[in-house]
């Protein structure tokens, strides 16, 4: 690992390394940039932190003169921003660096009250894991690893451990109990039981972390190669009742499908529906598949996701649960419905013509997402109330036989516009309009691409039982 910062970063941080030991004062290398080069994971261009003996004035000082950009927004946390141009005219590195730290925490809020220290010791003791509590001192001749809570020696064993009693770090930051799930999944690590206990015996204090918190983390597991370990751990310590409490009403079958169908949902290619599904998106709608339409969207609001997530998500999961994940009425959520004919919908769950389309229609823009949950959700077993032959795979043979025939499930758009109803009925822009158009859009799902001059047809006929 020193070697890996002699060969790779030296050169860079060598110039900066000799103005702080000019100074007095010594500089290390701290955080995951430390943690993966003991690790040996490869990562692309990443940001820097490093921690210092410097006070925040001093370290404004030493790089004045050095960074190309400079912020002082977390100045009285202890920490000042900088930002070099790369000399190769590449992308450009973030360092912050930051005031040694002793601080403690208050028992009713994870913001501590800062306390500058001198001894790197005690910085690395508050974070929150060994395999985190490691730095490299970077102002002395050659590169020194700092290790004292034995992190290298966790990496290798694949031991999760914090660097002070797991009750003290915890109650420091109850947000690291759902942290630790996600380094359980991204290096393999297994928790040493007394972690474990104070999980499930703390899972309460993450009351008192943000909701923007919770969801960033939960983000970040997410989004793993591997989630699946560490959401067990979630379901297994209780905790994920706390960061999503809809969840823990959930039957433990139901949960159980959930914390399964969440890693199946792994990358897809692109199809003739447009762009790849996007993964992060699939993985939130899997955690909350086992949840109504509308229990998803509190969930997301309630932990302040965007909107454009919270519809996404939503988005996906109604889709699912209606045609993927229960028993099939044929029924839409259109009141047009019962203006045109509805196709019956076998009792095996094959998939009539019109249900590829509402499939389609229901999907709204993210038929990729719905695709990608469907398969996960059916493999390896699907959730309670999943019907026979309501698979990803099966939806997808009789696309294709649409398709050979040459419609195009893009455009379900329906042949008239408001303007030739409005034309063709002789009214006047209004809720008939749109009942119209309502009706029309139906009978485009169930009988497919219809032409102009015969829609009117039909338009006709429905206006004549509509119009009074």
């Amino acid at each position: 690992m020193v070697e890996a910062v002699r060969t790779t970063l030296w050169p860079e941080l060598h110039p900066l390394a000799e103005r702080f030991a000019a100074a007095g004062h010594r500089l290390y290398l701290v955080g995951g940039t430390v943690r993966d080069l003991v690790a040996g994971d490869d990562r692309p261009a990443f940001d820097l932190d490093a921690t210092t003996t410097a006070r925040p004035a001093e370290i404004k000082r030493l790089i004045a003169d050095w960074a190309d950009a400079v912020w002082t927004q977390g100045e009285r946390f202890g920490t000042i921003g900088a930002m070099k141009e790369a000399p190769d005219g590449g992308e450009p590195r973030i360092y912050e660096i930051t005031t040694h730290r002793a601080e403690a925490y208050a028992s009713d809020s994870r913001k501590p009250d800062v306390v500058f220290s001198d001894d790197v010791v005690a910085d690395l003791s508050r974070r929150d894991f060994t395999v985190n509590a490691m730095a490299v001192e970077i102002t002395t001749p050659a590169p020194v690893l700092v290790d004292p809570f034995g992190g290298a020696a966790d990496l290798a064993a694949g031991v999760l451990r914090t660097p002070l009693t797991p009750v003290e770090s915890f109650g420091d930051d109850p947000l690291r109990m759902l942290r630790a799930a996600r380094f359980l999944t991204r290096y393999g690590l297994e928790p040493v039981p007394e972690l474990t206990a104070a999980v499930r015996e703390m899972g309460a204090r993450l009351s008192i972390v943000s909701a923007e918190r919770i969801r960033d983390e939960l983000d970040k597991l997410l989004v793993t190669r591997r989630p699946g370990p560490g959401l067990r751990f979630l379901v297994d310590t209780g905790l994920l009742a706390h960061a999503v409490p809809a969840l823990a009403e959930l039957h433990p079958v139901r949960l159980d499908a959930t914390v399964a169908a969440v890693p199946a949902a792994g990358p897809a290619p692109a199809g003739w529906w447009g762009d790849p599904p996007v993964l992060r998106l699939v993985r939130w709608a899997g955690l909350l598949a086992e949840l109504d339409a509308s229990d998803a969207r509190r969930v997301l609001r309630d932990l302040r996701a965007s909107n454009e997530d919270v519809g996404a998500v939503s988005t996906v999961v109604d889709c699912h649960r209606r045609w993927f994940a229960g028993p099939v009425s044929g029924a839409t959520s259109s009141d047009a419905t019962s203006d045109a004919t509805s196709d019956a919908t076998s009792d095996d769950g094959a998939w009539s013509p019109a249900d590829v389309r509402r499939v389609v229609r229901d999907a709204r823009g993210h038929l990729a997402e719905v695709l990608a949950l469907a398969h996960a959700m059916g493999a390896p077993a699907g959730p309670v109330g999943t019907v026979p032959g309501r698979s990803a795979a099966t939806w997808l043979a009789g696309a294709e036989l649409l398709r050979r025939s040459g419609e195009d499930l893009g455009d379900l758009a329906p042949p008239l516009d408001g303007a030739a109803v409005m034309a063709l009925l002789g009214i006047e822009p209004g809720p008939l309009v749109g009942r119209a158009l309502a009706y029309l859009a139906e009978q485009r799902i169930v009988d497919g691409p219809i032409p102009p001059d015969r829609a009117g047809a039909s338009l006709r006929e429905w206006w004549r039982h509509h119009s009074e």
